[in-house]
């Protein structure tokens, strides 16, 4: 009985694990045919897939065979540089005669300068120029005597020398008379307002009879309002006694809009101007 069973565990599970084995390689055989399958290409597909590629990258036309396709050349234009429009007629008129205001302006106070040099060398005449025109500033002491709006006669020659220079050109003028803050009562001047506008008023008559044109003058009278220097020194109110000639450089066409320049609604000189009506049957 021992020899027998002990034969029998001699032949026992010798060759279980071949089964095994078996059965694992026939699973990863299935598996990479299940695989291969899945990846297969269908070659219709990637004819189609190429094709459309080149026919893409390379500009080229095919038939469904596959057969390039010529197709007619489209010639190309070079192309023009941008170039920016031109401005407006208009606007190349309006600069250009801008141009021509600011030269025409430089030239007048280069020729007032002139005129006037000994008075400028002296300090008492100042001639500036800004954006809105041309500014002569002469001292009164040079034109008037205390109190009085008769001009002298060096007073009378230099401004019939500057009178010259303005006949010839359209810009409008403006003839501002200025006084110190001193008070004055005269018969004739009961305040600084007459004195100042008379002055002023004085001026523009003489620019008048030297031929500038009336329609281009204003004279306008502003007192101790507009003072240039303090009023607490004697050389600050001489400073502010004075009479400026404003010459104004408009852009716009002055033919267009001829006639003279009018006075503000709140400028002072308005308080002494006589009504419209007055002045009117006063000519």
């Amino acid at each position: 009985m021992g020899r027998r069973r002990r034969r029998e565990e001699e032949h026992d599970n010798h060759e279980r694990w071949l089964v095994s084995y078996a059965d694992f390689i026939t699973l990863l055989f299935a598996f990479f045919v299940v695989m291969y399958s899945l990846s297969s290409v269908n070659e219709g597909k990637y004819r189609v897939l190429s094709d459309s590629l080149v026919q893409a990258f390379r500009n080229v036309t095919v038939n469904d065979s596959g057969e390039q396709i010529e197709l007619p050349r489209v010639s190309v234009l070079p192309t023009r540089p941008i170039t920016q429009a031109a401005p407006p007629a208009t606007e190349r008129v309006a600069d250009q005669r801008r141009r021509e205001t600011a030269q025409r302006m430089r030239n007048m106070a280069d020729e007032i300068r002139r005129v006037l040099s000994p008075l400028t060398q002296a300090g008492q005449v100042n001639v500036t120029e800004g954006a809105f025109g041309v500014s002569v500033e002469i001292n009164a002491s040079l034109l008037f005597a205390p109190g009085d709006s008769a001009l002298g006669r060096e007073a009378v020659a230099a401004l019939n020398a500057v009178a010259q220079v303005l006949a010839p050109a359209p810009f409008p003028i403006t003839v501002e008379g200025h006084t110190d803050n001193i008070p004055i009562s005269t018969f004739r001047f009961p305040s600084n307002w007459e004195l100042s506008a008379v002055r002023a008023s004085t001026v523009a008559r003489l620019f008048i009879d030297n031929g500038v044109s009336p329609d281009r003058l204003t004279a306008a009278g502003y007192a101790d309002q507009r003072p240039v220097a303090g009023n607490d020194s004697e050389a600050g109110r001489s400073r502010n006694r004075r009479v400026t000639v404003l010459i104004e450089s408009r852009a716009a066409d002055l033919e267009a809009t001829p006639g003279p320049t009018t006075i503000p609604a709140d400028d002072p000189i308005r308080s002494i101007l006589p009504p419209p009506e007055t002045a009117a049957a006063g000519d």
